[in-house]
């Protein structure tokens, strides 16, 4: 080989290192979850503790999820949006006027935090199918609250469709439900989803992309099923969203016929609720696990 083309070589498997570095180096800060010694460094302090577990799917995925609380008392399951991870939740692991009235969980979807990360599940039947063992395992007999943030709100709705005895109430927050409302993202979704270039996407941006690039069709199959949710159904809704169309809400309301449905729209409300308005999810639940009360 000459002089130029040794050269030429060298130069090639630099600017490959240097980008397989880069590579890595984004897929190492963009995870967006915590690590499990951060979660216990976040209850290192707390009054009340977090504890991990996790389980097998029938086709062997493994799902994540965080318990805090008394198992006596009404359950209350958190569900993140795309991206994000169990974490999402997590400050409300820690509120006492939750914890006095309810015990907690948070999870990890598939594809997310320790739930197979990176691969993620574009089905929401399946999704919701994932989840049904927490359902199943907690129910004993009393009411069971789910709480969806963005795509883990189809996710919530598709679990009370399916398992109506299972779930006592929901509670929608800025949720991507309507599949007309679904932006036209194909032109840059559908290269993403290639091999080749999903290899090169941080994994959590590929697990979230495989299901959002897919969500549309997925709510379409949800159409029929509005009229099976028959338990009460808290919708939290800002107008000044610009990730999912406030519209949605208005949607809920038309399709949710034989449920009883509180609408929470606030005028100068953004997308990110958990963080910046908790308050209103703490209030929806708190007015859930109070009509629950009441009707037992």
């Amino acid at each position: 080989m000459s002089r130029s083309g040794r050269k030429t070589v060298k130069v090639l498997f630099i600017t490959v290192f240097v980008f397989l570095g880069l590579l890595f180096l984004m897929d190492s800060c963009m995870q967006f979850r915590m690590s499990k010694s951060e979660i216990n460094q976040f209850f290192a302090n707390k009054k009340v503790k977090g504890t991990l577990h996790e389980y097998l799917t029938d086709n062997g995925r493994t799902i994540n999820y965080l318990h805090v609380g008394n198992e006596n008392l009404p359950l209350v399951v958190f569900v993140h949006g795309s991206p994000g991870s169990l974490d999402a939740f997590i400050d409300f692991m820690v509120d006492t006027s939750l914890l006095n009235r309810a015990q907690l969980i948070t999870v990890d979807r598939a594809g997310f935090g320790e739930s197979n990360f990176g691969y993620g599940e574009k089905s929401l039947q399946r999704q919701a199918d994932y989840l049904k063992p927490i359902l199943e395992k907690y129910k004993n007999n009393r009411p069971i609250i789910l709480v969806g943030h963005s795509l883990g709100g189809p996710v919530i709705a598709r679990m009370a469709m399916d398992y109506q005895s299972l779930v006592d109430g929901l509670v929608i927050v800025a949720g991507s439900i309507d599949p007309a409302l679904e932006p036209n993202e194909t032109w840059f979704r559908a290269p993403l989803a290639t091999p080749l270039l999903s290899w090169i996407m941080p994994r959590v941006f590929r697990a979230s992309n495989y299901e959002i690039y897919k969500l549309e069709p997925e709510l379409e199959k949800m159409l029929p099923l509005w009229k099976n949710i028959t338990c009460p159904v808290e919708i939290i809704q800002g107008k000044k969203d610009d990730l999912v169309s406030p519209a949605n809400a208005d949607f809920a309301k038309k399709m949710l016929v034989n449920a009883s449905v509180h609408l929470v729209i606030k005028d100068d409300m953004s997308h990110f609720i958990p963080w910046q308005h908790p308050e209103l999810i703490r209030e929806s639940i708190l007015h859930l696990l109070a009509k629950n009360k009441a009707s037992h």
